[in-house]
């Protein structure tokens, strides 16, 4: 029998996922960061930065950064000095970012279409390896996990930012009826498209809660792993090293 997971709500073949998310973000490319304000009222700029200042980007180190197609790590990035390989398994979300970066003068960003599942990076080729907003929508969390592992550095940085589950009484509540029902009606104005956004909010409602991706982190052989939540948890910051 074939493995099934999730995708959003729904269950699918474990074979058809990736296809499927490839989909998704096709179909939003070009209105992502427009959709990211609206969802957020621009809160994710803040969390980006935050995200940014854990990493403590370096002068010359090579930093992977997965999911990152638009390019919003990237550049935050970048002004620092690292030596930064872009990587999405969608192409139109890289061209979204190459295009930002060339409106910005940026031209030293590398660009590379990858699934995170199966990197084509050579064993320990990066000193730090960020992903923000995008390992919920893979398909085997695990595996892109230990690719991380395999391509880091012994020393190395592993850095996630993803939505998780609050724990602020009430609020949690709040935001899931704001989830549900106005950010697939925003998707619909904004990008017209409502589907697709809809998956986005299941998909985070689908994903491990930040103790249980703590653990998914350990196992795949980080060590020192940390959990740094963000309002309650709606967004979390997990970390870990390669010793």
């Amino acid at each position: 029998m074939s493995e099934t997971v999730s995708f959003g709500y729904r269950d699918v073949d474990a074979s058809e996922k990736a296809g499927m998310v490839r989909s998704v973000f096709s179909g939003v490319a070009s209105s992502y960061d427009l959709m990211n304000d609206a969802m957020s009222g621009g809160m994710h700029r803040l969390w980006k930065d935050q995200f940014v200042s854990r990493v403590k980007p370096r002068k010359d180190e090579a930093i992977l950064d997965m999911a990152g197609g638009t390019g919003d790590i990237a550049f935050r990035m970048h002004k620092y000095g690292a030596q930064i390989t872009v990587s999405d398994i969608n192409p139109e979300m890289l061209a979204v970012g190459q295009e930002r970066a060339k409106k910005r003068g940026i031209e030293d960003l590398k660009w590379s279409e990858q699934n995170a599942e199966e990197l084509t990076f050579d064993d320990r080729s990066f000193n730090a390896y960020t992903i923000a907003f995008g390992i919920r929508n893979v398909t085997f969390i695990d595996k892109a996990l230990r690719e991380a592992h395999r391509v880091l550095k012994y020393g190395g940085r592993f850095y996630c930012l993803e939505f998780s589950t609050t724990t602020w009484p009430g609020f949690s509540d709040i935001y899931d009826k704001y989830s549900h029902k106005l950010v697939p009606k925003l998707g619909k104005m904004l990008a017209n498209d409502e589907e697709s956004y809809r998956y986005l909010i299941e998909s985070i409602r689908r994903f491990p809660p930040m103790p249980e991706f703590e653990r998914m982190i350990k196992e795949a052989g980080f060590t020192q792993t940390k959990v740094e939540p963000i309002l309650g948890g709606l967004v979390a910051i997990h970390s870990g090293w390669k010793a």
